[in-house]
């Protein structure tokens, strides 16, 4: 009979995770790769940790490596306080994942069976934890699904229920690998609401790989910057936002002709322009006296303003000045994961409808 508790959990003032020096090489010789190259990063007990980077930075490598699904060629991982490479299972017992490109559900269970399933085979009795796996339903809004086999579920639901099933055992460490992908904006939401209720409320340890900015910014402490398999940011969010010096005003206007704009590139620092636009917009980096020399200008141009906006830096503005790339780049996995929880394999065969794993 499972025990109605996981690990030990780390002893008090531990990270949850501490990583020193990973390097991962594929190849050799000439053509070898760092796709991880000498890494080192804590977490600390409660938090919730961004990774960022652009595909091919090197993200899903580390991912992979810190739970024990690549082998790394140098450097240590220490999981709650515990080597990664000393047993395996009792290492990894507190810990969970959700990887994108990998089957995290069996379909022809009901979503509530998920739950049960996962929880079991994390050594939890599924019974001591069923309050919690209504809670979650409820959370996640997933109650009026609990009984619905997945495969008869939407995308989005089943994004859902892929992390109600991580969460259902009461892992004190989670990874998530784009977590919101196939939700929308209001099942977005309600994930991250969940995600920020439970590192405050329960102590979860939360590593997240996304390129939704939105996610990293409402939900995250600090922000892990990666570039080819370097990192190469680590700082707090509202430290790196605070690390863009860059005000803009964005205007519209008919009057905004390709003349004006030509001109005006010549006397301002122009950001952006589209011509194209109904209304034509043209976005200028400035602050302090020059805004109202830009009015100035405008003004002497004939140009009548439909509207007048500030631009706030964003952390996409930071991601973009860090590795030059855009955010929403994708770096899948591969369909054929393995999760560190009990040794399970999830494997995804060409026509499997979920019933087979």
């Amino acid at each position: 009979m499972p025990s109605t508790t996981r690990g030990e959990g780390p002893p008090d003032g531990t990270a949850a995770l501490a990583v020193e020096g990973l390097t991962k090489r594929f190849g050799s010789g000439d053509d070898a790769v760092r796709a991880v190259d000498d890494v080192s990063f804590a977490v600390e007990r409660g938090s919730v940790v961004g990774l960022l980077g652009p595909n091919g930075a090197g993200k899903t490598t580390l991912i992979k490596s810190i739970l024990g699904t690549v082998i790394p060629d140098e450097g240590t991982v220490r999981v709650l306080g515990r080597d990664a490479t000393e047993g395996r299972r009792a290492v990894y017992a507190d810990v969970d994942a959700m990887l994108e490109g990998a089957r995290n559900d069996y379909w022809r269970l009901t979503v509530r069976e998920n739950l049960r399933y996962f929880a079991t085979i994390g050594g939890v009795d599924p019974d001591s934890v069923a309050d919690r796996h209504d809670r979650l339903l409820d959370r996640l809004e997933l109650t009026g699904k609990a009984d619905t086999p997945v495969r008869e579920l939407s995308r989005g639901m089943k994004q859902k229920v892929s992390l109600a099933s991580v969460l259902a055992g009461g892992a004190e460490l989670v990874f998530l690998d784009e977590p919101t992908l196939g939700l929308d904006v209001e099942g977005s939401r309600t994930l991250r609401r969940e995600l920020r209720r439970l590192a405050e409320e329960e102590a979860l340890t939360v590593v997240v790989s996304s390129h939704d900015m939105r996610v990293i910014e409402d939900v995250c402490d600090r922000v892990i910057v990666m570039s080819a398999g370097a990192v190469v940011a680590d700082e707090a969010v509202e430290r790196l936002l605070g690390a863009v010096d860059d005000y803009r005003v964005r205007v519209a206007s008919d009057d905004l002709s390709p003349a004006t704009v030509d001109d005006l590139r010549g006397r301002f620092d122009v950001a952006d322009a589209d011509a194209s636009a109904d209304p034509p917009v043209l976005a200028v980096r400035t602050d302090g006296d020059a805004v109202y020399d830009l009015f100035d200008a405008l003004r002497a141009a004939g140009v009548t303003l439909d509207r007048v906006d500030t631009v706030e830096r964003s952390l996409e503005d930071v991601f973009v000045r860090l590795t030059g790339a855009a955010p929403d780049e994708s770096d899948a996995s591969g369909p054929d994961e393995v999760s560190p929880r009990a040794g399970r394999r999830r494997t995804t065969a060409p026509g499997d409808d979920g019933g087979s794993q």
